[in-house]
């Protein structure tokens, strides 16, 4: 496939004295642009007013994104490794701005099904290369700590609804009309795609040369971390692919349930009880958990570089489970007790995405750890249907029984609680990878497809 020149990954080799602490800044500003994803909870009931739609079909945008961020960024995985960081941006950069207008003709005219189509599956292809076009790079130019860099940048995408929701709720206003809800997408489009482009523009890949100021070769001093490469072909033929696989299936499914659903969510939740929830504090509560979802990011990705990929994981899905059963048990006797509990697994959720990029680099070493990323990620696909599938289809059924408050969403909790424990075990089953599926030493750090 022709890159032209300005695209090229030979146009970016950054020249002697450049600073590595500029990629970061470059990939926040995709991943903060495309983070709008978590914020789509506070379209839904506008949506579902306008357009007479039920909360299942107000989510599938959403849930086609997801879809389209996994399958895009396994197709895409090598081809962000072969062409580098800036063309994968550019295409990002078009794809989800495109999504956006799409999107605003499809409420101006009234059509749906081109919103799923165009902030879906248009828009999805955005999320998916954007998502993994810095993170190879960043683990090249920060092999000291590759938790720490990833989760600086990782966490742009957890955070990007602290800054959307609040802007799109603003733009919405208290009845929005489908007119206020075009303009909001079409804004959203133009603004993104000024905001992207300045990361297009920024970053750079190091020289094959190139190692950080006074760095020393490490031996593989730990079990778990690997100086061998493996490639991506050969990735999916081991046990710990698949076991990292239903690791991020599960544990994304238990935390993008509440996401998808927060605003109405904690309305439902409280509403008849002596404290209820206005759509002004359900805003605040999407702001809150992305808040969170990004800190976690950060916080519990570093903390990995310390403790170790598999124990962060232990903790993650173990003490996730003990909060979606506080949750189950306490229902709506504490406002306090539901928002703590919800923040952390919203924690939890952002630092199992940004730990995954140094826990395959641990396994299966730098030399096609963007291509393995990217099929990994149809986790997240798979875990994009599987989350509000769960949450919103027993939601909807539960109304339709008569029930209200906490009652529906009382079984999609006990069903959490047993994902996140399956994942625990799995986690439980991952251990270093055999020599048999190890590159030649020498092996390339950018390589073709194996």
């Amino acid at each position: 496939m022709a890159v032209p020149g300005f695209l090229a990954r030979s146009r970016i080799v950054a020249p002697p004295g450049w600073t590595r602490w500029l990629v970061p800044p470059a990939a926040l500003s995709i991943h903060l642009s495309i983070g709008q994803a978590y914020a789509w909870s506070v379209f839904k009931t506008p949506l579902e007013k306008t357009l007479g739609l039920s909360g299942t079909q107000s989510g599938l945008p959403f849930q086609l994104g997801i879809v389209m961020l996994g399958l895009s960024a396994a197709f895409g995985g090598t081809l962000v490794e072969k062409n580098g960081p800036r063309w994968a941006m550019t295409v990002a950069t078009v794809c989800f701005s495109t999504g956006f207008l799409l999107a605003a003709l499809g409420v101006a005219t009234g059509q749906f099904w081109l919103v799923v189509a165009g902030y879906g599956g248009v828009g999805g292809i955005g999320l998916g290369i954007g998502y993994i076009s810095p993170v190879s790079t960043l683990i090249k130019w920060f092999p000291d700590r590759p938790g720490m860099a990833t989760g600086i940048a990782i966490m742009g995408f957890g955070g990007g609804a602290l800054i959307a929701s609040p802007w799109s709720s603003a733009m919405l206003g208290s009845s929005p009309t489908t007119g206020d809800i075009a303009t909001a997408f079409l804004i959203h489009g133009i603004v993104y795609a000024v905001f992207m482009t300045m990361g297009v523009l920024i970053v750079r890949v190091p020289a094959d040369d190139w190692r950080p100021a006074g760095a020393v070769k490490q031996a593989a001093a730990k079990p778990m971390i690997s100086t061998a490469n493996v490639s991506a072909a050969n990735a999916l033929k081991t046990p710990q692919f698949w076991c990292l696989w239903i690791v991020l299936c599960l544990n994304v499914t238990a935390g993008i349930g509440i996401l998808e659903k927060a605003a109405p969510m904690i309305t439902d939740f409280f509403k008849g009880t002596s404290a209820p929830v206005g759509a002004a504090s359900a805003a605040g509560f999407v702001a809150l958990l992305s808040l969170t979802n990004m800190l976690g990011r950060f916080v519990w990705s570093s903390a990995s570089d310390l403790v170790g990929r598999k124990n962060i994981y232990r903790f993650y899905l173990g003490v996730g489970a003990l909060l979606y059963l506080v949750i189950a048990l306490t229902t709506n006797a504490s406002k306090l007790v539901f928002v703590l509990c919800a923040m952390l697994i919203l924690s939890f959720y952002g630092g199992g995405f940004s730990t995954l990029p140094a826990y395959l680099k641990d396994l299966f070493g730098t030399y096609q750890v963007g291509a393995i990323h990217g099929r990994l990620l149809t986790a997240w696909s798979a875990a994009g249907v599987l989350g509000p599938l769960i949450v919103d289809g027993i939601a909807d059924s539960q109304k339709a029984a008569g029930k209200t408050g906490p009652d529906l969403y009382q079984l999609s909790f006990w069903i959490m609680i047993g994902l996140l424990v399956v994942g625990f075990v799995a986690n439980e089953c991952v251990r270093p990878v055999k020599e048999k599926f190890h590159e030649p030493a020498g092996a390339a750090a950018v390589g073709s497809e194996a």
